[in-house]
C-alpha cells in the first residue's frame, strides 16, 4: 500500500494511513472470503469506501500496489457485484471509481438477481423433470421451494433495506 493516503487523496482527510492499511487489509480478508471475492477485490472495495472522491485507474494502482489488469478485474467484479460504479470526473480524462452510496443496496440487488437465475434453472429443470419419481423429483420440487422461498425473501429483504434508508 503506497503512503498516498497521509495526504487525505486516497483514503480521507486526517485519517491515519497506518489505521486506513490495516482496515483496508481487513477488508481484504473478511469481505474478500465472506463474499467469495479474491482478497484484491475486498481490499479495492475498503480504499474506495475511504476515499471521499472518485479514484482513476493510476490512483488505485498506486494505493493497492497492484497491476493495471489486477485493478481493472476488481474494478469489474465490484461494478458487477453492485457496490462500486465508474463515474465521469470532471477535468480528468480518465474515468474514475466511486464505492455506491446504495452500494449494500446494490450487493443485495445482485444476490436477488443471482438468486432468480437459479429459481429459473429450478423452474425449468422441474418443469422436464416432470416425469421424474422417487429422489429425483423430490431433488428437484427441494430446489424449486428452496429457491422461490430466498427469491420472495430477498425481494422483501430488499424492500424492506430501502424503506430503512427512506428514513
Amino acid at each position: 500500500m503506497s503512503p498516498a493516503a497521509d495526504d487525505g487523496s486516497a483514503m480521507g482527510a486526517g485519517s491515519s494511513a497506518m489505521g486506513d492499511e490495516l482496515l483496508i487489509e481487513d477488508f481484504g480478508q473478511r469481505i474478500g472470503r465472506a463474499m467469495g471475492w479474491p482478497p484484491m477485490a475486498g481490499r479495492l472495495g475498503g480504499v474506495l469506501m475511504l476515499s471521499p472522491d472518485p479514484m482513476t485507474m493510476p490512483e488505485l494502482q498506486e494505493a493497492l500496489g497492484a497491476s493495471k489488469g489486477s485493478v481493472s478485474e476488481m474494478t469489474r467484479l465490484l461494478i458487477t457485484n453492485g457496490t462500486v460504479e465508474r463515474v465521469k470526473v470532471p477535468g480528468v480524462r480518465q474515468a474514475g471509481y466511486v464505492w455506491r452510496d446504495d452500494a449494500w443496496s446494490g450487493c443485495l440487488q445482485h444476490q436477488l438477481d443471482q438468486t432468480q437465475q437459479l429459481f429459473e434453472l429450478a423452474r425449468t429443470a422441474r418443469e422436464r423433470g416432470a416425469d421424474m419419481t422417487g429422489t429425483q423429483r423430490a431433488r428437484l420440487d427441494d430446489m424449486y421451494g428452496y429457491y422461490d422461498f430466498m427469491v420472495r425473501e430477498l425481494r422483501r429483504l430488499l424492500d424492506e433495506y430501502r424503506r430503512l434508508l427512506a428514513g
